[in-house]
């Protein structure tokens, strides 16, 4: 038998916040631990791109828990 699929949520959580919740949201979402998260987010930072704009962007349109 197989057993049935478990659905992440894509929200922010309402513990482990750091700042908004968004680094991780992402992280329960996509079965990653938080602290990984925000250091990929941190290090990505140092590189040209709109990184803080789409982090801005997830914490307007993800939902709190």
């Amino acid at each position: 038998m197989t057993s049935p699929l478990r659905t992440r949520s894509f929200s922010r959580p309402r513990h482990d916040r750091r700042i908004a919740g968004v680094c991780a949201g992402l992280a329960q979402r996509f079965g990653m631990r938080p602290g990984m998260v925000r250091l990929l987010f941190v290090v990505s930072c140092l590189l040209p791109g709109p990184q803080f704009l789409i982090y801005l962007i997830l914490w307007a349109l993800m939902p709190s828990e």
